[in-house]
């Protein structure tokens, strides 16, 4: 059965927190409604963020979020151990000799060795 919850990841939560906070303060002040602008500032910057930010977590509708952002961010990384695992998985079933092997493992090293110098320099470039 599916879970209908609603569920936040803190990492997006505590910005929109601190946007809404922001929001409604300024709101407030543009209505004039004087006495509502420091009550809504400090509820919002100085408790509710605050407590999300440490009690996120174990909040029910908190959830971290951290398997989708590993996975997003380490999606080249995967692909090249990926290739070098499939690599070592054809040599142990001696699909490869060992110089064919070690002619493609250098391959596969040779172009991650290009793929993070050619990164560094568009970055220099930008410069």
């Amino acid at each position: 059965m599916r879970d209908s919850s609603l569920q936040f990841e803190k990492k997006t939560l505590l910005p929109t927190l601190s946007v809404l906070t922001f929001g409604l303060t300024a709101l407030a002040a543009v209505l004039g409604l004087g006495s509502l602008v420091p009550v809504i500032f400090v509820l919002g910057f100085f408790i509710v963020v605050p407590l999300v930010a440490i009690l996120g977590d174990s909040l029910p509708m908190v959830g971290t979020g951290d398997d989708d952002v590993s996975v997003k961010s380490s999606v080249s990384d995967t692909s090249e151990d990926d290739a070098i695992d499939e690599l070592r998985a054809r040599y142990a079933r001696g699909e490869l000799t060992d110089a064919e092997f070690e002619r493609r493992l250098e391959r596969l090293l040779e172009t991650e060795d290009a793929d993070v110098t050619g990164s560094r320099e568009r970055v220099f470039d930008r410069e």
